[in-house]
């Protein structure tokens, strides 16, 4: 009879190995989630890289203001880099996200790399980089007559 009680209280719980195990799993599923559901970029990340483009933007547009000169933000969409004039720095962006860019013909410099230009009063010739992984997909929009950058995410994402 004892036997069979100590069987019972056994069979009710779970041993601590079991429960860590458990836990193991869930944070490995909780860590390689994000790479499968936005093509090997979290989201976080994916939102550091149309950050990193809207800052570079806005960073293009004071520079134009403050210089009284134009200034320009150009992108390399093959080696995932864009440069904001003046600036020695190359900004990086991740290989594994989706970069286009839509602006006026005459600051495409080929089908991979064009600018965006702003003018000494603010305002820009407009245009757009939409940047995406995994299905999920930004716009960083700027608007030709104010200059103004803005971030919005396109409808019609997956979300992970």
């Amino acid at each position: 009879m004892q036997a069979q009680m100590q069987m019972m209280v056994r069979q009710r719980g779970f041993t601590l190995i079991e429960m860590v195990v458990v836990i193991v799993l869930i944070g490995l599923a909780y860590a390689l989630l994000p790479k499968l559901a936005f093509g090997g970029v979290s989201g976080p990340e994916l939102k550091s890289n149309v950050r990193a483009v809207a800052t570079g933007l806005r960073m293009t547009r004071d520079t134009a203001i403050n210089s009284k000169r134009e200034a320009t933000l150009t992108l390399d969409l093959d080696a995932h880099v864009f440069r904001v004039q003046n600036d020695a720095r190359v900004h990086k962006l991740n290989e594994k996200i989706d970069v286009k860019l839509y602006t006026s013909q005459a600051d495409l410099v080929s089908e991979k790399i064009g600018s965006i230009r702003f003018f000494p009063d603010g305002s820009s010739n407009g245009g757009r980089v939409t940047v995406g992984a995994g299905g999920r997909d930004f716009a960083v929009d700027v608007d030709w007559l104010t200059g103004r950058v803005t971030i919005s995410e396109l409808a019609g994402n997956a979300r992970g």
